[in-house]
Protein backbone atom coordinates (compact mmCIF):
# COMPACT_ATOMS: atom_id res chain seq x y z
CA UNK A 1 0.00 0.00 0.00
CA UNK A 2 1.28 3.45 -0.89
CA UNK A 3 2.16 5.81 1.95
CA UNK A 4 -0.54 8.34 0.99
CA UNK A 5 -3.18 5.63 0.89
CA UNK A 6 -2.04 4.35 4.28
CA UNK A 7 -2.36 7.86 5.70
CA UNK A 8 -5.87 8.04 4.22
CA UNK A 9 -6.81 4.73 5.87
CA UNK A 10 -5.22 5.94 9.11
CA UNK A 11 -7.38 9.08 8.97
CA UNK A 12 -10.52 7.03 8.25
CA UNK A 13 -9.91 4.76 11.25
CA UNK A 14 -9.25 7.81 13.43
CA UNK A 15 -12.54 9.37 12.34
CA UNK A 16 -14.45 6.13 13.02
CA UNK A 17 -12.85 5.74 16.45
CA UNK A 18 -13.50 9.37 17.34
CA UNK A 19 -17.13 9.03 16.27
CA UNK A 20 -17.81 6.46 18.98
CA UNK A 21 -16.38 8.81 21.58
CA UNK A 22 -18.35 11.77 20.23
CA UNK A 23 -21.58 9.75 20.15
CA UNK A 24 -20.96 8.54 23.70
CA UNK A 25 -20.64 12.17 24.82
CA UNK A 26 -23.84 13.19 23.01
CA UNK A 27 -26.07 10.40 24.37
CA UNK A 28 -24.53 10.17 27.86
CA UNK A 29 -23.05 13.51 28.91
CA UNK A 30 -25.28 15.80 26.80
CA UNK A 31 -28.22 13.46 27.56
CA UNK A 32 -29.65 13.50 24.03
CA UNK A 33 -31.95 10.45 23.75
CA UNK A 34 -29.98 7.84 21.75
CA UNK A 35 -32.70 6.73 19.33
CA UNK A 36 -33.57 10.34 18.56
CA UNK A 37 -29.92 11.15 17.87
CA UNK A 38 -29.72 8.17 15.52
CA UNK A 39 -32.82 9.47 13.70
CA UNK A 40 -31.35 12.97 13.34
CA UNK A 41 -28.13 11.52 12.02
CA UNK A 42 -29.85 9.39 9.38
CA UNK A 43 -32.02 12.32 8.35
CA UNK A 44 -28.86 14.33 7.81
CA UNK A 45 -27.32 11.54 5.75
CA UNK A 46 -30.42 11.26 3.57
CA UNK A 47 -30.49 15.03 3.05
CA UNK A 48 -26.80 15.34 2.14
CA UNK A 49 -26.84 12.32 -0.16
CA UNK A 50 -30.10 13.06 -2.04
CA UNK A 51 -28.35 13.04 -5.45
CA UNK A 52 -27.21 9.45 -4.83
CA UNK A 53 -30.77 8.16 -4.45
CA UNK A 54 -31.10 8.05 -8.23
CA UNK A 55 -31.44 5.99 -10.25
CA UNK A 56 -33.41 4.04 -7.68
CA UNK A 57 -32.41 0.38 -7.23
CA UNK A 58 -34.92 -2.23 -8.37
CA UNK A 59 -34.87 -4.48 -5.30
CA UNK A 60 -36.48 -1.97 -2.97
CA UNK A 61 -37.99 -4.50 -0.55
CA UNK A 62 -34.62 -6.16 -0.03
CA UNK A 63 -32.99 -2.76 0.33
CA UNK A 64 -35.56 -1.81 2.97
CA UNK A 65 -34.73 -4.97 4.94
CA UNK A 66 -31.03 -4.20 4.68
CA UNK A 67 -31.69 -0.65 5.84
CA UNK A 68 -33.50 -1.89 8.93
CA UNK A 69 -30.67 -4.28 9.81
CA UNK A 70 -27.65 -2.14 8.93
CA UNK A 71 -29.39 1.15 9.66
CA UNK A 72 -32.32 1.70 11.99
CA UNK A 73 -32.22 -1.34 14.29
CA UNK A 74 -28.44 -1.63 14.37
CA UNK A 75 -27.89 2.01 15.26
CA UNK A 76 -30.77 2.24 17.72
CA UNK A 77 -29.20 -0.61 19.69
CA UNK A 78 -25.65 0.70 19.25
CA UNK A 79 -26.53 4.19 20.49
CA UNK A 80 -28.54 2.75 23.38
CA UNK A 81 -25.45 0.72 24.22
CA UNK A 82 -23.28 3.83 24.13
CA UNK A 83 -25.72 5.55 26.48
CA UNK A 84 -25.21 2.77 29.03
CA UNK A 85 -21.61 1.60 28.51
CA UNK A 86 -18.21 3.23 28.14
CA UNK A 87 -17.06 4.01 24.60
CA UNK A 88 -13.79 2.12 25.09
CA UNK A 89 -15.63 -1.13 25.80
CA UNK A 90 -18.13 -0.49 23.00
CA UNK A 91 -15.33 0.08 20.47
CA UNK A 92 -14.02 -3.44 21.12
CA UNK A 93 -17.37 -5.17 21.57
CA UNK A 94 -18.66 -3.76 18.27
CA UNK A 95 -16.03 -5.81 16.46
CA UNK A 96 -18.14 -8.92 17.10
CA UNK A 97 -19.78 -8.10 13.78
CA UNK A 98 -16.79 -9.84 12.16
CA UNK A 99 -17.23 -13.29 13.80
CA UNK A 100 -21.04 -12.97 13.58
CA UNK A 101 -20.79 -12.39 9.82
CA UNK A 102 -18.46 -15.35 9.49
CA UNK A 103 -20.79 -17.63 11.45
CA UNK A 104 -23.79 -16.56 9.39
CA UNK A 105 -21.90 -17.04 6.14
CA UNK A 106 -21.27 -20.61 7.33
CA UNK A 107 -24.95 -21.14 8.14
CA UNK A 108 -26.52 -19.49 5.10
CA UNK A 109 -23.85 -19.30 2.40
CA UNK A 110 -22.01 -22.57 2.87
CA UNK A 111 -18.71 -20.98 3.91
CA UNK A 112 -16.10 -23.47 5.17
CA UNK A 113 -14.16 -22.35 8.24
CA UNK A 114 -10.87 -23.98 9.24
CA UNK A 115 -9.36 -24.25 12.68
CA UNK A 116 -7.63 -20.86 12.48
CA UNK A 117 -10.83 -18.87 11.89
CA UNK A 118 -12.62 -21.11 14.36
CA UNK A 119 -10.02 -20.18 16.97
CA UNK A 120 -10.36 -16.53 16.00
CA UNK A 121 -14.12 -16.66 16.54
CA UNK A 122 -13.67 -18.19 20.00
CA UNK A 123 -11.05 -15.60 20.96
CA UNK A 124 -13.26 -12.73 19.78
CA UNK A 125 -16.16 -13.84 21.96
CA UNK A 126 -13.94 -14.78 24.91
CA UNK A 127 -12.36 -11.31 24.98
CA UNK A 128 -15.73 -9.55 24.89
CA UNK A 129 -17.05 -11.84 27.64
CA UNK A 130 -14.11 -10.81 29.81
CA UNK A 131 -14.85 -7.13 29.18
CA UNK A 132 -18.62 -7.39 29.68
CA UNK A 133 -18.67 -9.64 32.76
CA UNK A 134 -17.79 -8.17 36.16
CA UNK A 135 -16.57 -11.05 38.36
CA UNK A 136 -16.76 -8.93 41.51
CA UNK A 137 -20.50 -8.35 41.26
CA UNK A 138 -21.31 -11.34 39.01
CA UNK A 139 -23.10 -8.99 36.62
CA UNK A 140 -22.99 -8.31 32.90
CA UNK A 141 -22.85 -4.82 31.40
CA UNK A 142 -26.38 -4.08 30.22
CA UNK A 143 -25.14 -1.54 27.69
CA UNK A 144 -22.75 -4.04 26.07
CA UNK A 145 -25.63 -6.49 25.57
CA UNK A 146 -27.24 -3.86 23.35
CA UNK A 147 -23.97 -3.57 21.42
CA UNK A 148 -23.62 -7.34 20.97
CA UNK A 149 -27.17 -7.58 19.60
CA UNK A 150 -26.51 -4.58 17.34
CA UNK A 151 -23.42 -6.33 15.94
CA UNK A 152 -25.50 -9.43 15.19
CA UNK A 153 -28.24 -7.40 13.48
CA UNK A 154 -25.70 -5.46 11.44
CA UNK A 155 -24.02 -8.68 10.32
CA UNK A 156 -27.43 -10.01 9.27
CA UNK A 157 -27.75 -7.03 6.96
CA UNK A 158 -24.44 -7.99 5.40
CA UNK A 159 -25.82 -11.44 4.60
CA UNK A 160 -28.90 -9.84 3.02
CA UNK A 161 -26.60 -7.77 0.81
CA UNK A 162 -25.78 -10.97 -1.08
CA UNK A 163 -29.31 -10.81 -2.53
CA UNK A 164 -28.81 -7.28 -3.86
CA UNK A 165 -27.43 -6.27 -7.23
CA UNK A 166 -24.20 -4.22 -6.89
CA UNK A 167 -24.81 -0.76 -5.44
CA UNK A 168 -22.33 2.04 -4.73
CA UNK A 169 -21.36 2.84 -1.16
CA UNK A 170 -22.83 6.34 -1.18
CA UNK A 171 -26.06 5.20 -2.83
CA UNK A 172 -26.42 2.51 -0.19
CA UNK A 173 -25.92 5.07 2.56
CA UNK A 174 -28.38 7.46 0.96
CA UNK A 175 -31.10 4.80 1.03
CA UNK A 176 -30.10 3.66 4.53
CA UNK A 177 -30.65 7.22 5.67
CA UNK A 178 -33.95 7.64 3.85
CA UNK A 179 -35.44 4.37 5.09
CA UNK A 180 -34.05 4.57 8.64
CA UNK A 181 -34.81 8.03 9.97
CA UNK A 182 -38.63 7.67 9.89
CA UNK A 183 -38.90 4.44 11.91
CA UNK A 184 -36.26 5.72 14.34
CA UNK A 185 -38.12 8.99 14.83
CA UNK A 186 -41.42 7.19 15.47
CA UNK A 187 -39.79 4.77 17.91
CA UNK A 188 -38.09 7.66 19.69
CA UNK A 189 -41.33 9.56 20.27
CA UNK A 190 -42.99 6.37 21.50
CA UNK A 191 -40.24 5.46 24.00
CA UNK A 192 -38.24 8.61 24.76
CA UNK A 193 -39.06 12.09 26.00
CA UNK A 194 -37.61 15.59 25.87
CA UNK A 195 -35.80 14.86 22.62
CA UNK A 196 -35.95 18.28 20.97
CA UNK A 197 -35.21 20.12 24.20
CA UNK A 198 -32.15 17.96 24.89
CA UNK A 199 -30.83 18.32 21.34
CA UNK A 200 -31.29 22.09 21.26
CA UNK A 201 -30.00 22.41 24.81
CA UNK A 202 -26.76 20.73 23.76
CA UNK A 203 -25.95 23.85 21.78
CA UNK A 204 -23.28 24.11 19.13
CA UNK A 205 -21.36 21.09 20.44
CA UNK A 206 -24.22 18.70 19.73
CA UNK A 207 -24.79 20.32 16.33
CA UNK A 208 -21.09 19.95 15.55
CA UNK A 209 -21.18 16.31 16.60
CA UNK A 210 -24.12 15.72 14.25
CA UNK A 211 -22.35 17.39 11.31
CA UNK A 212 -19.23 15.35 12.07
CA UNK A 213 -21.24 12.11 12.09
CA UNK A 214 -22.85 12.92 8.74
CA UNK A 215 -19.99 14.51 6.80
CA UNK A 216 -16.92 13.17 8.57
CA UNK A 217 -18.00 9.60 9.16
CA UNK A 218 -20.55 8.79 6.49
CA UNK A 219 -19.35 10.90 3.56
CA UNK A 220 -15.58 11.15 4.10
CA UNK A 221 -15.01 7.96 6.09
CA UNK A 222 -17.01 5.56 3.98
CA UNK A 223 -16.29 7.32 0.71
CA UNK A 224 -12.53 7.13 1.32
CA UNK A 225 -12.70 3.54 2.52
CA UNK A 226 -14.55 2.28 -0.54
CA UNK A 227 -12.10 4.21 -2.71
CA UNK A 228 -9.36 2.12 -1.07
CA UNK A 229 -11.35 -1.09 -1.56
CA UNK A 230 -11.25 -0.46 -5.30
CA UNK A 231 -7.44 -0.25 -5.19
CA UNK A 232 -6.49 -2.92 -2.65
CA UNK A 233 -7.59 -6.41 -1.71
CA UNK A 234 -9.84 -6.64 1.32
CA UNK A 235 -7.41 -9.11 2.93
CA UNK A 236 -4.91 -6.23 3.16
CA UNK A 237 -7.35 -3.56 4.30
CA UNK A 238 -9.41 -5.42 6.89
CA UNK A 239 -6.59 -6.17 9.38
CA UNK A 240 -5.46 -2.54 9.18
CA UNK A 241 -8.94 -1.27 10.05
CA UNK A 242 -8.42 -2.70 13.53
CA UNK A 243 -6.85 0.68 14.17
CA UNK A 244 -10.47 1.81 14.66
CA UNK A 245 -11.14 0.12 18.04
CA UNK A 246 -7.62 1.02 19.18
CA UNK A 247 -8.35 4.68 18.45
CA UNK A 248 -11.72 4.24 20.17
CA UNK A 249 -10.06 3.08 23.38
CA UNK A 250 -7.28 5.70 23.27
CA UNK A 251 -9.66 8.59 22.60
CA UNK A 252 -12.22 7.43 25.16
CA UNK A 253 -9.54 7.31 27.84
CA UNK A 254 -7.93 10.63 26.85
CA UNK A 255 -11.03 12.70 25.98
CA UNK A 256 -13.73 11.23 28.22
CA UNK A 257 -11.52 10.20 31.11
CA UNK A 258 -12.67 6.58 31.00
CA UNK A 259 -10.59 4.19 33.14
CA UNK A 260 -8.11 1.91 31.38
CA UNK A 261 -8.61 -1.22 33.45
CA UNK A 262 -6.57 -4.40 33.22
CA UNK A 263 -9.77 -6.29 32.34
CA UNK A 264 -10.38 -4.00 29.37
CA UNK A 265 -6.78 -4.24 28.17
CA UNK A 266 -6.61 -8.04 28.40
CA UNK A 267 -10.11 -8.52 26.98
CA UNK A 268 -9.39 -6.15 24.09
CA UNK A 269 -6.11 -7.92 23.32
CA UNK A 270 -7.82 -11.33 23.25
CA UNK A 271 -10.86 -10.20 21.26
CA UNK A 272 -8.99 -8.11 18.69
CA UNK A 273 -6.45 -10.92 18.22
CA UNK A 274 -9.35 -13.17 17.28
CA UNK A 275 -10.80 -10.58 14.89
CA UNK A 276 -7.34 -10.15 13.36
CA UNK A 277 -7.08 -13.89 12.70
CA UNK A 278 -10.52 -13.91 11.04
CA UNK A 279 -9.65 -10.86 8.96
CA UNK A 280 -6.45 -12.46 7.67
CA UNK A 281 -8.34 -15.51 6.34
CA UNK A 282 -10.44 -14.52 3.35
CA UNK A 283 -14.14 -15.39 3.46
CA UNK A 284 -14.91 -16.78 -0.01
CA UNK A 285 -18.71 -16.63 0.32
CA UNK A 286 -18.87 -13.18 1.94
CA UNK A 287 -15.63 -11.18 1.51
CA UNK A 288 -17.12 -8.30 3.51
CA UNK A 289 -17.31 -10.56 6.58
CA UNK A 290 -13.72 -9.65 7.40
CA UNK A 291 -14.50 -5.93 7.56
CA UNK A 292 -14.88 -4.76 11.17
CA UNK A 293 -18.42 -3.74 11.99
CA UNK A 294 -17.70 -0.06 12.32
CA UNK A 295 -16.40 -0.07 8.76
CA UNK A 296 -19.28 -1.97 7.20
CA UNK A 297 -22.09 0.35 8.09
CA UNK A 298 -22.93 4.00 8.43
CA UNK A 299 -21.11 4.53 11.70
Amino acid sequence: MGFRDFLLLFAVCFVWGLNLVVTRWVVADAAVPPVFFAAVRFAGIALVLIPFLFPAPKQMLTLFGISMCMGAVHFALLFMGLANAEASAVSVTGQLGVPFATLMSMAFLGEKVGWRRGLGIMLAFAGVTLIAFDPDSFSVSFGLIYVIVSAFIGASGGIMMKKMAPISALQLQAWLGLFSFGPLLIFSFLTEGGQVEAFVGGGWLVCTATVFAVLGVSVFGHGAYYYLIKKYDISLLSPLTLMTPIWGVVLAVSLLGEPLTSRLVVGAAISLSGVFVIALRRNKSLPEAAIPEKARVVK
